[in-house]
């Protein structure tokens, strides 16, 4: 922050106070000064961490959705397509972190994070990556009792 000085007047304590913080002379605040310290870092450093975060997510590591809804798809006549409550635990590729965090960050409604969530989980689950269920037009992701996302 530049200095003590800069520092003492955000915090509101004397330079002299983090002069001795910084020399090791006083090593726990008080629970006022602690509060303050812990939310000033936070300020600072979360929104760094949560965009390594999702860096990392949307292009090595992925997502994991975690769903209790209502799921059903679109598929030929003669198929079993019935809506029914499931319960999925899904990690989804990096190409569908990326895909979220970017329509969240353009401001994309619920509805929009909904269908690209219902994609997701189309390829992943339903058609298992290609190896299934090809002919699948649709799913519908619906009455979402839970929804959970996790790096």
């Amino acid at each position: 922050m530049g200095g003590t000085k800069a520092v003492a007047q955000m915090l509101r304590i004397s330079q002299r106070t983090v002069e001795r913080y910084v020399k090791d002379q006083i090593k726990k605040p008080r629970p006022d000064l602690a509060a303050r310290l812990e939310r000033e870092v936070k300020k600072r450093w979360q929104p760094q961490i949560r965009a390594k975060a999702r860096q990392r997510a949307a292009t090595t590591g992925g997502i994991v959705v975690d769903t209790r809804a209502r799921l059903g798809y679109t598929a030929p006549i003669g198929t079993t397509d019935q809506d029914r409550i499931r319960h999925l635990t899904v990690a989804l590729p990096p190409q569908y972190a990326a895909r979220l965090f970017d329509a969240q960050e353009a401001g994309a409604t619920d509805q929009q994070l909904k269908e690209i969530a219902a994609e997701a989980l189309k390829e992943v689950y339903f058609q298992d990556g290609g190896r299934r269920a090809g002919s699948l037009e649709e799913v519908r992701f619906t009455d979402i009792e839970h929804l959970e996302f996790d790096l």
